[in-house]
């Protein structure tokens, strides 16, 4: 009996030996286990501030990607503008082009325009044609890509309604979609300068006003407008190049409005001041882009470009 009762004892002491023993494992693997997770936590905040850079550096990559920089063929181009006004060369000005940024609810910089600001438009009093920035877009992509450009016998300046002046340089290559193009317009606005991705190269900046001292002396100005003397165009191109000819060569400036309406080439801040005759090269009314496919697809055809 009495070694019974002591078996009895040694079990009850054992087991209460484990029960003590029990909680102070438990605690040190609850005091480990906070630490563990700390470093695992600090771990995931490492991998996921590693993955917040790789995407940032992604967008970087991907901003500076909408521009490339130049081709072998874009190298024969030339590169001072000195260089692209010393010969035959015709200066495209987009006059009062749409151009302008602004501040959405959301704290976004977007460029205004009329499909995604019609009720900014509606609340500021602005008329929704002053909004179309997508017709300096068919300008530049029909300007850019046409063999005139090509050839390195084109300048484009784009003077904006909010009196801003850009220069365009001939080896930009333009954007194909509306929205990544207001992307780069905006980028543009507020650093004053695009840069090439992969060249040392100055593809769009803002310069100083008035467009007009960027032009050599001796140049011929001509403004586009329905208002002006009405001409066949082909005979006009072939009689103002015939005249530069006889003398030193200068480029040919043409003013075209990049505007839904109105005639920039007729007011005094947008052209007026500086071209010497308005001539009409349609009965009917065209469009900015057009008007620029003309001048490009007649000098190409004079100067046997192709």
């Amino acid at each position: 009996m009495l070694q019974h009762t002591h078996t009895h004892t040694q079990l009850r002491s054992s087991a209460a030996a484990c029960r003590a023993a029990l909680p102070a494992d438990i605690m040190a693997k609850k005091r480990k286990t906070p630490g563990a997770a700390g470093k695992g936590a600090k771990g995931a905040k490492g991998g996921d501030a590693g993955d917040l850079s790789e995407k940032a550096k992604k967008r970087r990559k991907t901003l500076q990607e909408k521009l490339d920089g130049p081709s072998e063929a874009d190298k024969l181009l030339p590169r001072t503008l000195e260089e692209r006004l010393s010969a035959r060369r015709i200066v495209v000005v987009l006059e009062k082009a749409n151009l302008e940024c602004v501040q959405t609810r959301k704290g976004n910089v977007e460029l205004l325009n009329s499909d995604d600001h019609k009720a900014l438009c509606a609340r500021n009093g602005r008329d929704i044609a002053d909004a179309r920035p997508d017709i300096t877009h068919q300008c530049l992509m029909t300007l850019l890509d046409s063999p005139l450009n090509k050839a390195g016998k084109l300048v484009v300046y784009i003077h904006t309604a909010q009196n801003v002046l850009i220069e365009v340089h001939p080896s930009l290559r333009v954007p194909r979609t509306f929205k990544r193009f207001a992307g780069l317009a905006v980028e543009l606005l507020q650093k004053h300068k695009i840069r090439a991705a992969q060249a040392n190269e100055t593809l769009m900046k803002v310069v100083a006003n008035p467009v007009e001292k960027y032009f050599p002396p001796g140049s011929r100005r001509f403004g586009l407008s329905v208002s002006g003397r009405q001409v066949k165009f082909r005979d006009f191109a072939a009689s103002v190049d015939k005249d530069e000819t006889d003398r030193s060569p200068a480029p040919i400036v043409f003013v075209v409005g990049a505007v839904a309406r109105d005639d920039p080439a007729s007011e005094s801040q947008f052209g007026g001041d500086y071209i010497e005759e308005k001539v009409s090269i349609c009965p009917w009314g065209l469009s900015a882009s057009c008007c620029c496919s003309k001048i490009c697809s007649e000098f190409e055809y004079l100067w046997n470009i192709c």
